[in-house]
C-alpha cells in the first residue's frame, strides 16, 4: 500500500508539472514582442537579416514549437536550462544563485504564519468572541483587502527611514530579510488561523469534549488534545491556495526590499523576453505549487484514514 501511494504521489505530481509546464510555455511563447528584435533593439546595433538569422538558429527560436519544448524539457530535467538571452551566462548558475534568498523568504513566511496562526486560531476557538477572535478576523481579511505592494512600502517606510530600525538595503542577510518574511506571513497568518479556529470550534462543540471534561481534564487541555488532528486536516485542507500567494508575495517583497531573488530576475526576463530564464523560473514555481499540493493532500490522508481510503478505491 505504501508502495501504491508513493507511485501515484510521483505520478500525479510529474503529470500536473507537465501540463503546468506546457500551457506556460505556449503562453510565453505568444507574449508579443521577438526576443530577437528585443535584443537588438537593447545593445543598439544594425542587423542584417543573416545575423537575425543566426541569432534564432543559435537560441533554437527555428525550431518547432513542439521541438523546443523537447529540448527544454530534456535541459530542465538535466539541470541544463540553457543560456540566458540578454546576459549569455547559464540560466542554471544565475537562478540558483538567487534561489536561497526566494527560499528564505517564501519557506520563512509560510513557516511563520503557520506558527503564529495555529496559535491565535487556538486560542480564538477557546474564547469566542474576545480579543483573538477579532484579531484574527481583522487580519484574515486584511490579507484579502490591503494590497501588499503598498504595505511593503509603508513598512519600509515606518520601519527603515522613520524608525532607523533597520536597514534592508545595506545590512546583513538576516536584516535584510526581516521585512520580506514579515510581509508574507503578515498575508498568510489570518487565513491560517481561521482554518484552525474552524477545526477547534468543531471540537469545542463536539459531545466528546463533555467527556473529556468530566474526566478532570482543563478545557484548554481538552480542546487541544482531541481538537488538534481536526484543525491540522482543515488546515491542509485550506493552505493550498496559499501556496500561489507565497510565490507572489515573495516576488512583491523581492522588488519593494530590492532581494536578489528568483522573482525579480524573471521580472527583468519578461522586459527582455528572455525565454530561458522564464521557462526556467515557471517551472522551478510550478514545481514548488504542485508537490506542496500534494504534501498536504498527503498529510491529510495520514491524518484521516478515511481519506486514504477513498484515495485507494478511486
Amino acid at each position: 500500500m505504501t508502495n501504491l501511494t508513493a507511485t501515484r504521489f510521483v505520478v500525479m505530481t510529474f503529470v500536473s508539472w507537465l501540463a503546468a509546464v506546457a500551457v506556460c510555455f505556449l503562453l510565453i511563447r505568444l507574449v508579443p514582442g521577438d526576443p530577437v528584435d528585443v535584443f537588438i533593439t537593447q545593445v543598439n546595433i544594425q542587423a542584417s537579416e543573416a545575423l537575425i538569422d543566426a541569432y534564432r538558429a543559435q537560441w533554437g527560436l527555428n525550431e518547432s514549437l513542439p521541438v523546443q519544448f523537447g529540448l527544454w524539457l530534456h535541459g530542465f530535467v538535466t539541470l541544463d536550462w540553457g543560456i540566458s538571452f540578454a546576459t549569455g551566462a547559464p540560466v542554471s548558475g544565475e537562478l540558483l544563485q538567487r534561489l536561497g534568498w526566494s527560499a528564505a523568504i517564501g519557506f520563512g513566511g509560510i513557516i511563520f504564519a503557520l506558527a503564529f496562526g495555529s496559535g491565535l486560531g487556538f486560542f480564538t476557538a477557546i474564547t469566542p468572541g474576545g480579543f483573538a477572535d477579532h484579531l484574527s478576523r481583522a487580519m484574515a481579511v486584511a490579507g484579502q483587502a490591503l494590497p501588499a505592494f503598498a504595505v511593503g512600502v509603508i513598512a519600509l517606510w515606518v520601519f527603515a527611514a522613520e524608525l532607523r530600525w533597520m536597514q534592508p538595503f545595506a545590512g546583513g542577510t538576516l536584516e535584510r530579510l526581516v521585512l520580506p518574511v514579515a510581509l508574507v506571513t503578515f498575508f498568510s497568518v489570518g487565513s491560517v488561523s481561521r482554518l484552525v479556529r474552524a477545526g477547534f470550534a468543531e471540537t469545542v462543540q463536539a459531545p466528546y469534549l463533555k467527556t473529556a471534561l468530566a474526566k478532570g481534564l482543563p478545557f484548554r487541555s481538552a480542546v487541544w488534545r482531541h481538537g488538534r488532528r481536526r484543525a491540522a486536516i482543515g488546515l491542509f485542507a485550506g493552505i493550498a491556495p496559499d501556496l500561489a500567494w507565497v510565490v507572489g508575495g515573495t516576488a512583491i517583497a523581492e522588488i519593494v526590499f530590492g532581494i536578489p531573488g528568483l522573482s525579480e530576475r524573471a521580472i527583468q526576463a519578461v522586459a527582455a523576453r528572455d525565454y530561458p530564464v522564464l521557462q526556467a523560473y515557471v517551472g522551478l514555481v510550478a514545481l514548488w505549487i504542485i508537490l506542496g499540493l500534494q504534501a498536504c493532500a498527503a498529510l491529510r490522508r495520514a491524518l484521516d484514514p478515511r481519506l486514504a481510503d477513498a484515495a485507494l478505491a478511486s
